[in-house]
């Protein structure tokens, strides 16, 4: 694995895949496009157009093109259904696409989907060396990276029992460390990260960085902090079209303007069994001098009275941990939740914190009783920009 600047590893030249949404006649068309190929008969089509759909057909990814070079990392991020995970099957070899051209450079690995590429009879040890095999890596290659494969994963206890034994977590884990440590030039990473724990989630991140100067990531999440980590650039897809292609910051917001839905939630919420409902109707962030400021207006809808409240903005930073709080009963605010619709109003001033990716939690608490009655998640981004701290907010 060397480094070289500008050096173009993955390139996608109007790629597209359709798929059919019956089964029969999905069975049917690949007979039909399998004896085509076989006996080199082509359907012509116009110049940059799309073959003609047939009946019960769709497009699961249209005409995407973009380039990861070393030392990038390109975020996907759409909708559920939006074509994120067929692109990475394809692009990993795992089905051909309909249209359109991919040329990848180097060895690839891939953590697509729980357990994917092993065998579940065989042992944790058997499917290292299967794993490094695929990847061109000779046997006595394999060895000198066995030990860290294993001590990454934390599965030393469970190398040498079948994979079928294994949990959730212990696949992610020893996928994810197969697919790292053995130096890839090229890297698919699926939602398969958010099985794990937060300290190995940390550990992934990590180790991601670490490799990023010498190889070419693509990195599907719907969590834009997480994503904000690790990404140099965004891919947006709607309905299995890109629709921005360029700087994190921007995709993020163009992403969720797609996603904007006043009657919907956008923030990560938990709440409890008392609160029917809770929305964040507005949120401004601003930042300057070092300063940064916040605001926020949410609504709480409640099935009783639960009275006056505890509100904290608890800050953490990309290793997870808390470094600013901010309670809002210590500033002259206090906030009351009553029987059917309360509204909540949040003026944060003087927030001191560096550049860098936040995740914000505003916790609400019952003092009374001590136990929480809604918490609130969402990221922020804040980026040094001509020495002043300018921040934009965005939700997850």
């Amino acid at each position: 694995m060397t480094s070289s600047d500008n050096e173009v590893l993955i390139k996608v030249d109007n790629v597209s895949k359709k798929f059919c949404r019956d089964f029969k006649k999905s069975l049917w068309y690949g007979v039909k496009d399998s004896t085509s190929d076989i006996f080199n008969i082509n359907r012509k089509e116009p110049k940059n157009e799309l073959p003609q759909l047939r009946e019960g057909e769709f497009w699961a990814n249209q005409n995407i093109s973009f380039e990861v070079k070393r030392g990038e990392c390109l975020g996907l991020i759409g909708r559920n259904g939006a074509g994120k995970t067929t692109l990475l099957k394809v692009l990993n070899g795992l089905i051909k696409p309909d249209t359109g051209r991919i040329e990848i450079k180097g060895k690839v690995g891939a953590l697509i989907a729980l357990g994917s590429g092993f065998n579940p009879v065989l042992t944790g040890r058997e499917n290292i060396y299967i794993n490094g095999s695929i990847l061109g890596l000779s046997k006595k290659e394999i060895d000198e990276k066995l030990d860290e494969i294993i001590e990454f994963a934390e599965v030393s206890e469970a190398i040498d029992s079948p994979v079928r034994t294994y949990s959730s977590g212990m696949n992610v884990r020893l996928g994810f460390s197969i697919a790292t440590v053995l130096n890839p030039d090229v890297l698919f990473i699926d939602e398969v990260l958010a099985v794990g724990d937060t300290n190995f989630r940390l550990k992934c991140y990590n180790q991601i960085k670490k490799l990023l100067p010498y190889s070419a990531v693509i990195f599907v999440s719907h969590n834009m902090f997480d994503l904000c980590r690790i990404c140099t650039k965004v891919l947006v897809l709607k309905s299995g079209e890109p629709c921005y292609n360029g700087a994190l910051e921007k995709g993020i917001n163009v992403y969720n303007f797609l996603n904007h839905d006043p009657k919907k939630q956008k923030f990560l919420i938990h709440k409890s069994k008392d609160i029917l409902e809770v929305n964040v109707e507005s949120l401004d962030h601003s930042s300057s001098n070092l300063n940064s400021s916040l605001s926020l207006i949410i609504t709480v809808n409640s099935k009783r009275e639960i009275g006056e409240t505890r509100v904290r903005l608890i800050f953490h930073d990309e290793t997870d941990s808390p470094v600013a709080e901010w309670d809002v009963n210590n500033h002259d605010a206090y906030f009351s939740i009553s029987d059917g619709v309360s509204i909540l109003e949040i003026n944060v001033n003087d927030i001191r914190l560096r550049s860098g990716n936040y995740r914000i939690v505003v916790a609400a608490t019952d003092p009374s009783i001590q136990e929480y009655i809604f918490n609130i998640e969402y990221g922020l981004n804040i980026p040094i920009s001509n020495s002043a701290l300018i921040g934009a907010a965005y939700k997850i």
